[in-house]
């Protein structure tokens, strides 16, 4: 009993649960543009011929590699903080109306509620700030990009299952901590956190999927306000203009 609440404690499903979903929901996209070849904005055969620089093989290992980093920092985080989870008792009254004191529980669900909701949103604007700022660092900074941010750029055509294919100081730097930090500043409980990464998966797998269009923005990956906010906001006409782009900034 012990080792199964350990394994079903929230701290080891909020590590592991996000990757399984990233996996997951990658299958799946790529059934979808097997299954469904016509709504893929690139064909197989141009994708594969877009992304010589760089085997399907490489880029699963790289993601695997993050995936490690990400697990580790996310077990560093839980351990270090420590944060007391009344989800469960939240639950427990959600389920039965009632609290320990017998009280309809109707208002301490929609508390609940609404402060998960203030937490989801706290952490999606962290993410989003700290990844556009260090995005577009890794952009702006050449020396950043030739040696590392362009790693990820290999993928002209990005796979779903390539969203976290990035060198791994930039995977750290700007996946994983922005992970961390917007899990610290949200206040979120463990448990909260296992829906908000596993969204967030969703969404990062979704952007670099061939049923998508690609961003050609800095933000990610929720918001466009920090492009929009800043003059960075750009929307090309074809994937073309966006490989002229990415060459110049060379």
């Amino acid at each position: 009993m012990g080792f199964m609440r350990i394994v079903a404690s929230d701290e080891v499903l909020g590590t592991f649960i996000p990757i399984i979903v990233y996996w997951l929901y990658a299958a799946l996209i790529v059934f979808m543009e097997k299954s469904f070849p016509k709504y893929k904005i690139r064909s197989a055969e141009e994708q594969d011929k877009r992304n010589h620089l760089v085997s399907k093989g490489t880029v699963i290992k790289g993601v695997v590699l993050q995936q490690v980093l990400q697990a580790l920092t996310a077990t560093l985080v839980y351990i270090l903080t420590n944060r007391d989870d009344d989800a469960a008792a939240s639950m427990t009254t959600s389920t039965t109306g009632q609290n320990d004191d017998g009280d309809d529980g109707i208002g301490s669900m929609i508390m609940m509620l609404a402060t998960t909701m203030v937490q989801f949103l706290i952490a999606m604007v962290v993410m989003d700030t700290w990844q556009y700022f260090m995005h577009r660092y890794m952009h702006e900074n050449k020396f950043l990009y030739k040696h590392i941010h362009s790693q990820h750029h290999r993928l002209v055509a990005p796979y779903a299952y390539a969203a976290l294919y990035n060198h791994p100081l930039e995977g750290l730097l700007v996946d994983t901590m922005s992970g961390a930090v917007s899990f610290l500043l949200s206040g979120m409980s463990p448990r909260t956190s296992i829906f908000f990464f596993s969204f967030a998966t969703i969404k990062a797998v979704d952007d670099h999927s061939g049923l998508s269009g690609t961003k050609f923005n800095f933000s990610q990956p929720f918001f466009v306000f920090w492009d929009r906010l800043l003059g960075t906001y750009h929307m090309p006409s074809s994937a073309e203009d966006e490989l002229n782009k990415e060459a110049k900034s060379k």
